[in-house]
C-alpha cells in the first residue's frame, strides 16, 4: 500500500478524516502520531500543546504553505518579511529585521534543522503530515525553540508503483500542478520522485511600471530513495531543489506614522511625487519606480540512518546539508521618484548539520539521549544607494561636483558570519505507579558565531569593520509529571528552559546579542472517548522570558538589533473535536494570550527618539483572543464520496510593534474558508473547489517602521485577498 495520500479521494480515505462519523473514524485519535518528540507518539500521549495537520489538510484550498497555518493552529500568528517566515507562538516568534536573525520557532523537515527563515517558505508539497509542538522546546531542540517547533514530514516512497496527479487552476491566474510517482526497485529499495510548479499572477500591480507585484514563480522537486534490508536498519535520503523568480515579497505603502514630519514620503514632499494612494490605488498596490524582485534557489538533502539493536534499544542519525542563495529588491521611498530608496538584499547560505538520537527502553523506565551538530556559512548584503539624496541633505549642492559626491554614496552592510553549535541532551522517563509519571531532562547547549565585515552609510560619515565573535552555552532541564486515571485521559505539568542562541548580524554595527532564555510551566488535561469521537484538550501556560531580541531603526537610520530585557506570557488554550453523527463534526479551539514587556527601555521613534519606558505595552504579533470553528459534512452522493467544509477564524487585534500605536497595528479580523470534495467510485478521481479569504479581508500582516531617512513611513506585507479555484486530483 502507499504510505501517502495526497487528498482524500476514496471513501474509506475520507472516513478516516478526523472525527468523521464513521466506524472507521473511531480510532482516528490513536492513530495521530507526531514524530517531532524525536521519538514516536500519540497526540494523545504527548504532554504539552501539539498539533499534527494531516495530508488531506495540505495542499490547494487548504494549507499551501507556511504562512496558511495560523488557521489550523491554536495560538500561532504568521506573517512574511524580506522574504522570510515571521512565525509567533504563543506572543514569541521573529523579531528581527536583520541577515542573521533567527526565529523563536525551530524549523525542521524530517527531523533536519533548516537554520535560515528564507528557507522556510520552501518545502511545503508532498508532505505526510506537518507537526506543530507549542510552546519552548529547550530540552529536544535547545538554540531556537524558544516559542515552539514546527517538523515537515515528507512522504516517502511506498512498496508499489504508484503516486498521484493534482491540477488546480483558480483565480488570480493560478495554475498549480503538484504530483508524485513511487517506483519500486527492488523489494527492499523503493524511489519517490515528487514535484510542484506553481504560477500566479500578482494579487497586485505597480501602478507605476504595470507589472504585477506579489505574484508566484516556483518549482520545486525533491527525490527520495529509501533502503530497507532487513529489520536491523533502514535508510532513507532525501534531496531537494527549488527556486523562485517573481515579484512577490514587495514592501507595500501604507501611509505615514506617528513620526511621519509633513506626513508624506520625502519624495513627496521634496520632489512632488507622489504615492500609491494619490494615484488610486490600493494596499495590495503599490506605484514605484523599482520592480520588486525575489530571486532565490536552494537546496537540501537529509540522510536518515535507523538501527533497531534490538526491541528496546534503537539509534538514529540525521545528516543534513542545506544551502540558499537569494536576491530580494524593494523600494523603500513607496513612491515612483528615484529617491534612494532602493533595497537590494542578498542573503547565501551553506549548513551542515548531524544528529545522533538514542532510544532505550528498560524494564520500568525509557532514555532518550542525543547529541547534535551545526555549522553554517552565512553571508549577507544590504545595499541602498543613495541616488538623488542631495535633494534631501543639501538641495544647493545638486548638480555640482559636491552634489554629484553626495549622489554617490551608499549604506550597505556587508558580512560574513560563521556558526558552530552543538549540543548534548539526555531525558529520563519513569513510572511512579500505574497512573503516576514522571520524565526528568537535561541539555547542554553551546554556540559560538564569528563576524567579519564592514558598515558603510556615507550620509552618517560611517565606514568601519564590523568583525567581532562570542560565544555562548546554557543548560536548559525539563520536569514534568503526567497522571492518567485511564487509557483516555490525561493530566501533565511541566517545567521547563529554553535557550536561543545570542547573534551577530551580517556587516552590522550592533554588539553581539546575548542569548534569549524563557523559564517556562504548562499545565494541561486531555481527553477522548473510547470510541474516538470525541476528545479535547485544555492548557495553561506561563512564561518568563529574559533578554528578548528586538530590531528596529534607531535616529540615525541604521538597522540596530538589542535585547528587549524581560517578559511575561501566560495564557489558555481549548481544544475540541467531535463527531455529531448523520456526517458531521466540528473542530474547535479557543484561545487567550497575555504577553507583555516587564521591563524595556527604547528610543521613540514619534518623539525625536527619546528613551520610553515601554513596560506593559504588549508584545509584537501576540493577539488576546484567537478562535476557529470547523464545520465537515460527509456523505455518500451518487457513486461516490462528498466532503464539505467550512471554517471560520477569527484573530484579535495585533500590533506590529513594541510601541503599541495605531500606526503598526492590524484591526481584529475573520476569515471565512470553504471547500466541497467529491470523490468518484473506484477511488483514483477526485475534484475539489474551494474558497479562502471568501469575505475579501484586507489584513496586514507586516508593518514596518521605516527609517528617519525615509520619514519614517509605514511599509509592509499583506495576507492574500479573496482565493478561490478548482483540483483535480488523480491517484493511480
Amino acid at each position: 500500500m502507499h504510505t501517502y495520500k495526497r487528498n482524500a479521494i476514496c471513501s474509506g480515505l475520507l472516513a478516516a478524516l478526523a472525527f468523521s462519523g464513521s466506524a472507521q473514524a473511531q480510532n482516528v485519535l490513536e492513530e495521530v502520531v507526531v514524530t517531532a518528540t524525536k521519538r514516536a507518539v500519540s497526540l494523545d500521549d504527548f504532554s504539552g500543546g501539539a498539533n499534527v495537520l494531516g495530508a488531506e489538510a495540505l495542499g490547494p484550498g487548504g494549507i499551501e504553505n507556511v504562512r496558511d497555518m495560523h488557521v489550523a493552529v491554536p495560538n500561532m500568528s504568521i506573517g512574511d518579511q524580506f522574504g522570510f517566515a515571521r512565525v509567533f507562538i504563543r506572543g514569541i516568534g521573529m523579531t528581527s529585521i536583520d541577515i542573521g536573525g533567527e526565529g523563536a520557532v525551530a524549523f525542521l523537515q524530517d527531523g533536519a534543522i533548516i537554520p535560515r527563515p528564507a528557507a522556510q517558505l520552501a518545502g511545503m508539497f508532498d508532505l505526510e503530515q506537518v507537526e506543530v509542538l507549542r510552546g519552548p522546546q529547550g530540552t529536544l531542540y535547545g538554540r531556537g525553540a524558544t516559542a515552539g517547533a514546527i517538523n515537515l514530514v515528507t512522504a516517502k516512497p511506498g512498496e508499489e508503483f504508484g503516486g498521484f496527479a493534482n491540477f488546480t487552476a483558480g483565480n488570480y491566474g493560478l495554475t498549480t500542478f503538484e504530483g508524485a510517482v513511487d517506483l519500486p526497485v527492488t523489494p527492499e529499495l523503493g524511489v519517490r520522485l515528487a514535484t510542484k510548479i506553481e504560477k500566479r499572477d500578482g494579487y497586485g500591480d505597480n501602478l507605476f511600471s504595470g507589472e504585477d507585484i506579489d505574484d508566484r514563480d516556483a518549482q520545486a522537486y525533491r527525490a527520495t530513495i529509501a533502503y530497507k534490508p532487513d529489520a536491523k536498519w533502514d535508510a532513507n535520503l532525501s534531496l531537494q531543489y527549488y527556486e523562485e523568480d517573481d515579484n512577490n515579497f514587495g514592501f507595500h505603502y501604507f501611509g505615514p506614522s506617528a513620526g511621519s514630519a509633513g506626513g508624506a514620503p520625502f519624495a513627496v514632499l521634496f520632489l512632488g511625487g507622489e504615492t500609491v494612494f494619490d494615484v488610486g490605488g490600493s494596499l495590495y498596490d503599490i506605484y514605484s519606480d523599482q520592480e520588486a524582485i525575489n530571486q532565490r534557489e536552494g537546496y537540501g538533502g537529509v540522510l536518515t540512518l535507523t538501527f533497531d539493536f534490538s526491541e528496546s534499544l534503537s539509534l538514529r542519525s540525521i545528516t543534513s546539508l542545506q544551502g540558499i542563495d537569494r536576491f530580494l529588491r524593494d523600494d523603500l521611498d513607496s513612491t515612483a521618484v528615484n529617491l534612494f530608496g532602493r533595497n537590494d538584499y542578498v542573503e547565501e547560505s551553506e549548513s551542515v548539520s548531524q544528529e545522533f538520537v538514542l532510544n532505550f527502553s528498560g524494564d520500568s523506565y525509557d532514555i532518550l539521549a542525543g547529541v547534535m551538530y551545526l555549522e553554517e556559512e552565512l553571508y549577507g548584503n544590504v545595499l541602498v544607494p543613495l541616488e538623488n539624496s542631495c535633494f534631501l541633505l543639501a538641495p544647493e549642492l545638486c548638480g555640482t561636483p559636491i552634489g554629484d559626491v553626495i549622489n554617490s554614496g551608499r549604506y550597505e552592510q556587508n558580512g560574513e558570519v560563521d556558526i558552530t553549535a552543538y549540543g548534548a541532551f539526555a531525558e529520563i522517563t519513569y513510572p511512579l505507579s500505574d497512573s503516576f509519571t514522571v520524565i526528568a531532562g537535561l541539555r547542554y547547549n553551546y554556540e559560538e558565531r564569528k563576524g567579519t565585515g564592514f558598515f558603510r552609510f556615507d550620509a552618517a560619515g560611517i565606514d568601519i569593520s564590523t568583525d567581532k565573535s562570542a560565544d555562548w552555552d546554557d543548560i536548559t532541564p525539563r520536569l514534568t509529571l503526567e497522571y492518567r486515571s485511564g487509557s483516555n485521559s490525561l493530566l501533565y505539568a511541566t517545567y521547563t528552559q529554553a535557550f536561543k542562541s545570542g547573534v551577530i548580524n551580517t556587516g552590522s554595527l550592533s554588539d553581539p546579542l546575548d542569548p534569549e532564555t524563557v523559564d517556562a510551566l504548562e499545565v494541561g488535561y486531555k481527553w477522548s472517548r473510547e470510541d474516538g469521537t470525541l476528545s479535547w484538550a485544555l492548557a495553561g501556560f506561563y512564561y518568563d522570558y529574559q533578554d528578548l531580541q528586538i530590531s528596529f531603526v534607531d535616529a540615525t537610520s541604521t538597522v540596530t538589533t538589542i535585547n528587549a530585557a524581560e517578559a511575561e506570557n501566560y495564557g489558555i488554550e481549548l481544544e475540541l473535536n467531535a463527531a455529531l453523527g448523520g456526517g458531521f463534526s466540528v473542530d474547535v479551539f479557543a484561545t487567550y494570550l497575555s504577553a507583555e514587556y516587564k521591563e524595556f527601555f527604547n528610543g521613540d521613534y514619534a518623539n525625536n527618539f527619546a528613551i520610553t519606558d515601554l513596560s506593559g505595552n504588549t508584545l509584537p504579533n501576540a493577539p488576546e483572543y484567537t478562535a476557529k470553528l470547523g464545520v465537515n459534512y460527509e456523505t455518500s452522493m451518487g457513486s461516490g464520496e462528498l466532503r464539505l467544509r467550512g471554517e471560520v477564524y477569527y484573530q484579535d487585534e495585533i500590533f506590529f510593534t513594541e510601541w503599541n500605536r495605531a500606526d503598526a497595528y492590524q484591526d481584529g479580523y475573520g476569515l471565512l474558508n470553504a471547500s466541497a470534495d467529491y470523490a468518484f467510485a473506484g477511488g483514483n478521481w477526485m475534484l475539489s473547489l474551494w474558497g479562502r479569504n471568501l469575505a475579501d479581508e484586507e489584513i496586514i500582516s507586516n508593518n514596518i517602521i521605516t527609517a528617519p531617512l525615509y520619514n519614517s513611513v509605514r511599509v509592509g506585507s499583506m495576507l492574500p485577498p479573496r482565493t478561490y479555484g478548482a483540483s483535480v486530483i488523480y491517484e493511480f
